[in-house]
Parts: structure tokens; sequence; C-alpha cells
């Protein structure tokens, strides 16, 4: 397959959808109204506050298209109070507008009067975009609650007694639990969007069903959420090699026997926290019980005093920091990567953002576009880096999570997934009587 025309995952590939969820092929919402929660937190740059990428808001169009016959009130946040880019979503609703050439009117309030009137006064085909729904103290604070609580919320209350039905296409944050994420479970039909649908087939296939040889790629910082990524992969039986690389590949080679250094050692140490103890007893049982799948750096790029260095694991230890893989390791991994028939892959192998160190990183990058096998690239810094390099189109999947991929790939809780499946069981088969069957 040539590069940039990517391994498409066809429904035969597609591992088991949320079980009994209601997707956008079950309802039907003409002439319904429809709080849409989409999850559009985007990076503004803080000298002007424009947005510096708009791929959140594209990748949900397909669902604003499918509900162009609805009256749609979309609802989102933008990041949290306290923080420089918390602000309101009227910016939101402009870029949105002018992306799908049509009026997209912003109401300065979430679930008070203001946003109750305006819902209610709409005609189909209209779209309201609401106030950043963070502004609402409970949406923070109720966070941890369970499904019960969220719903006695003013966001739930108000709004649900304004709407037919809610869809979500919030992927980015299924792994949180909030008023606006889980908290309409039992009021309204919840329903999930075409990019909730499309995240979940796609991570689900990584998980349960590949095409093997699979391969996984796990790096990055958070090496406490990628070895129970690993682990998770492993206990399922699905994965036939796992290579580590940045901070969890230098964790790896720790654990290994490999002396990294007192540098390294104490960054792993710092970024990990509380978690270290845990993380550490997880790394020896991989290395102890499931070495011959792992995949671990042969060499490794040393930042001397701003100098790019290559050493073998033989050279080391070292008390400079490692910032990359080296290029051994990148011809080793060539044929790993070329020989699979799937591949997943979150988290840098390489502390990108330094030009010099970046190499690792992009090779891996350039390798998965040049791959014939189904590549799904797992969300956070590794999406962000395809979108950059405009790749993202020359992968089968290119997530929009980040949290979110690696809860669901290390088998964690998912609120929403909860809400989406709890809400099916009660609502369908009041389907038709809703007058939203489409049968």
């Amino acid at each position: 397959m040539s590069s940039g025309t990517p391994m498409a995952i066809g429904e035969s590939m597609l591992g088991p959808f949320v079980t009994g969820v209601l997707s956008l092929d079950d309802v039907s919402l003409e002439g319904k109204t429809v709080l849409l929660r989409v999850d559009v937190n985007s990076p503004i740059n803080p000298e002007n506050m424009e947005f510096m990428d708009d791929r959140r808001f594209t990748e949900f169009l397909p669902t604003l298209d499918d509900l162009s016959s609805s009256k749609v009130v979309i609802i989102s946040h933008q990041s949290r109070p306290g923080k420089l880019d918390f602000t309101s979503t009227e910016p939101h609703s402009k870029l949105l507008s002018k992306l799908i050439g049509r009026k997209v009117d912003f109401v300065p309030d979430v679930c008070g009067q203001l946003a109750i009137e305006a819902i209610k006064s709409m005609s189909d085909g209209e779209i309201l975009f609401l106030d950043n729904v963070r502004m609402v103290d409970e949406e923070n604070t109720m966070k941890k609650s369970s499904q019960e609580i969220l719903a006695t919320s003013q966001i739930v209350r108000n709004l649900s007694s304004a709407i037919d039905a809610y869809v979500t296409d919030a992927f980015a944050t299924a792994h949180r639990s909030s008023p606006s994420l889980a908290g309409f479970t039992n009021e309204v039909p919840c329903i999930a969007g075409r990019l909730m649908k499309r995240e979940i087939n796609a991570l689900r296939t990584a998980v349960y069903d590949p095409p093997r040889p699979y391969v996984a790629i796990l790096g990055g910082v958070k090496c406490d959420d990628s070895l129970k990524v690993a682990i998770n992969l492993i206990e399922n039986g699905a994965v036939d090699k796992i290579a580590m690389v940045g901070v969890v590949g230098n964790l790896m080679l720790w654990a290994s026997g490999n002396d990294i250094g007192e540098t390294n050692r104490q960054f792993i140490r710092k970024s990990l926290g509380d978690a270290f103890d845990e993380t550490w007893k997880d790394s020896e049982m991989l290395v102890s019980q499931h070495h011959k799948i792992l995949f671990l750096p042969s060499d490794v790029a040393i930042d001397e005093d701003g100098v790019r260095r290559n050493i073998g694991i033989d050279d080391l230890p070292t008390n400079y920091p490692i910032y990359d893989i080296g290029i051994d390791t990148m011809m080793r991994m060539r044929p790993l990567i070329m020989e699979a028939n799937c591949l997943l892959w979150n988290g840098p192998a390489s502390y990108f953002e330094k030009s010099d160190f970046a190499y690792g990183t992009v090779e891996i990058m350039n390798m998965f576009t040049e791959a014939p096998g189904i590549t799904i690239v797992g969300g956070g810094h590794t999406s962000a880096l395809f979108n950059q390099r405009g790749k993202a189109g020359e992968v089968s999947h290119n997530s929009t999570g980040g949290g979110s991929v690696l809860r669901m790939l290390s088998g964690g809780r998912m609120p929403v997934f909860e809400s989406l499946e709890q809400s099916s069981e009660k609502f369908r088969p009041l389907l038709g009587s809703l007058g939203m069957s489409a049968e």
C-alpha cells in the first residue's frame, strides 16, 4: 500500500460497539430539540486568544449534518476555572458558524432562564451554542458524583425540561463524570453521535479483536497509565508485541536491570509521584512475566550539554537526560511496524518539542503513514503531532481523545459509556411512543 493511503477499519474488523447503546441509526430526531454535548476544548493562542487547532470542531460535523432537521443546542467546555484559556464559548460559536456556513446563535447562559427561553423559541434547523458549561459550579464540583446525584443538578433539571433527546460526541471526556456528561441518563434518551461511535469501535478493535500480528507502541511521560494499557492488552490476549519508548521506555530499561542514571531515575520518580511504587511493581512484573512480548530500546539519545549524542544501552549509565530513542532502535522498529496487520500508538518516543530530539517520534510517525496494516493513533500529544504535520488523514484512525483513550485501553471505568448503556436500556422500548423510532 502506498504512503498516504491508510487501511480502512471495515465493519468486519470492528470490535463490538458498547452493548446496547443507541446510535443515530436507531432514532429519528427530525423536528426534535436535541442537546448535543461536544468537546471543543481547544488550544488558544494567549497573545490573540485565537484558536490554534479546529480539529475538535470538524470531527463532530457529521453528527451535526445528521441533525440538520432538528433544533440543536450545543454545550461544551473550554479549559477550567483559574486557567488563562478559561473563556466564554462565544468564539467557539463563531468558528463553528464559519466552518459550516450557517448561523450559530450564542447564548451567554448555560441553564438559566435566558438559555431555556432561547431553546424553547427555536425552529427546526436552528443551532444554539450555550456558554461554557464549566462556568456553572456544579459541573466542576459534582464530577465524582453518582449518576443519581448528577441528575439533581440545575444543569440537568433545567435543560432536560426543554429538550427531547441528548446526543454526545464528547469522546475526549468520556472518562469523566459530570452533570453535562452523564447526568441525562434517565431524563431523556441519550444517544452516541457519529464521532463517539467511530472512536469506540476503533479503540475496541485495538483492545479486543485486532487483526494479527498486532503491535502496540506506548510512550510519553504517563508511565502508570501506559503500563496499565500494556497489562490490559496482554491479559486480553490481543497483542503480539509492545514497544516501549519515551519515558515509558526509560522506565522499562531501568526495570530490566539497565542503570539509566540518577538524573533519569529522579525524573521518573518525580513525574509519577505517589504512583511510583505501584508503577514500579507493574514494570517488574512485565519484565519477569512477559519479557518476550516487550520491545525495548537498544540505544538512546542523550542531551549532552545541549548536543544530541547517541549511546548504546551497554554504554549506560549516563548523567545526562535521555530524550529520544536511538538510530538502531528505529531501524529495529521498522520491520516490526511494516509486518503488523494492526498498529496502535499512544505517546511520543522523545522530547519532540526540542528539534534535535524529534527524530524518533517523527520517524515512527512516518513509518505509520507507510504501514500497510490498520493504524490507530491514540490521541493526546501523538495525535496532535499528526495534525500539526498534516498526516492525520494518512492513518486509519486518529483519536480525538487523550485521557479517555488511556482509560479505555487500560480497561478502566468510562462513565459516559455507562450512561449511554443505561439510557438505552430505559428508553429503547419507548422510542415509538416518543416519536423517535427510526423504523
